[in-house]
């Protein structure tokens, strides 16, 4: 806790935290209205999947030149800038008046938040290289925290009756607070990095945190999408408990995340990701008895073994030898969000043709993977 003890105390830190926040809010408010659009311009399911596809794109395409825009204008001002154009793109999807202008809106948002993700993940690696104190665990926290506003905001739906009000609400919130502590953050510049030839000796260990953040993602993504399946058709769990792995799984993803930088303080970024993995094959152990409420515990332990990898990535990755932070955190944020798009679905052909038990041991099997890499990372001596 004592990084959220940090964010709470000091607004340079509390800045950064904030807009990790604000993403998610502006995300999770957009996710709630989904039904609606859908409603309001009269599309089908199909025209849904392919109009969200562009959400995905727009990520995608901004990934390979992020890194250069935000090493030429600071990781800080980059950071501004991007939660700004999030905060703007966010209102296009709801006041499109039709199908194209949805999938040009959505493209847009999705570009706009791929930049944010890369320059704020960047940012707090700079600042934890700056003033060797670390905080990135604590700040995803603040992301999750960022849903569960969203989801508060549920609330003001009845009230208001007005999907774009409700948005610019959420719009004026995130950014009237962006505009009071931007100026905490906004000068700083990434630290110089000695470049080095491009080689497979300098590329291996990213490869390989790319690989586990792959994994981990494409973990979250699954259990995000088929947790209530599993315990409605596998475990045959009561209709009132459909949700309770997901939740379990949220709450801990959130605790876990405000609880990872002092123990990554104490044992290191590599040996934190695999006592994570560890946790995590127990849950999955846990899920796959297909006992109700030994289920929803699994998936509770998988929030809490997943809450960490993808924070302590970023973080290695942003310390990589002859390699720009961003770059880093790009790279590792590009496979990491492949995985999360790609796995729900695979698993659902999956699911199809053989059954859900069949993707939770897939998933657990993948999980072991990870082990197996952060073995690897131990040898080449990546940075905690």
């Amino acid at each position: 806790m004592k990084s959220l003890r940090l964010i709470l105390s000091n607004p340079r830190y509390f800045g950064p935290a904030w807009v990790f926040a604000s993403l998610n809010i502006l995300f999770g408010t957009w996710a709630i209205y989904i039904p609606t659009v859908k409603e309001k311009l009269g599309i089908d399911k199909a025209d849904l999947g392919i109009a969200l596809f562009f959400l995905s794109l727009g990520v995608f395409t901004v990934f390979p030149i992020a890194a250069k825009i935000i090493n030429r204008i600071g990781v800080g001002r980059a950071t501004s800038y991007g939660i700004w154009c999030s905060g703007l793109c966010a209102l296009l999807p709801l006041l499109v008046p039709d199908y194209y202008a949805l999938m040009a809106s959505l493209f847009l948002f999705g570009a706009s938040n791929g930049f944010t993700d890369i320059a704020m993940n960047s940012l707090v690696t700079e600042i934890e290289k700056e003033d060797e104190q670390k905080f990135m665990s604590a700040a995803h926290g603040f992301y999750s925290l960022g849903g569960v506003l969203a989801g508060l905001g549920i609330f003001l739906i009845v009230g208001l009756g007005n999907p774009p009000l409700h948005m610019f609400f959420a719009v004026v919130l995130v950014l009237v607070v962006n505009l009071i502590f931007f100026k905490k953050y906004v000068h700083i510049k990434a630290a110089p990095v000695d470049k080095e030839p491009f080689s497979l000796k300098l590329f291996k260990p990213l490869l390989i945190l790319g690989i586990i953040s792959f994994i981990a993602m494409a973990n979250e993504g699954a259990i995000v999408d088929w947790s209530g399946l599993y315990l409605k058709e596998i475990s045959l769990a009561p209709e009132t408990l459909w949700g309770a792995g997901f939740l379990g799984f949220q709450i801990t993803m959130t605790l876990g995340r405000f609880l990872g930088d002092v123990i990554s303080t104490r044992i290191g970024s590599v040996k934190i990701v695999t006592l994570g993995a560890i946790i995590t094959i127990v849950g999955y152990v846990l899920v796959l008895t297909t006992g109700t409420y030994l289920s929803i515990i699994g998936f509770a332990l998988s929030g809490l073994g997943f809450s960490v990898m993808v924070p302590e990535l970023f973080r290695i990755g942003g310390k990589v030898n002859g390699i720009d932070s961003s770059q880093g955190v790009a790279f590792i944020a590009g496979l990491g969000y492949t995985g999360f798009l790609l796995a729900p679905p695979i698993l659902g052909f999956i699911a199809k043709s053989s059954s859900l038990i069949t993707c939770f041991i897939i998933l657990l099997s993948s999980v072991i993977l990870i082990l197996v890499a952060t073995s690897v990372l131990k040898r080449k001596g990546a940075h905690a």
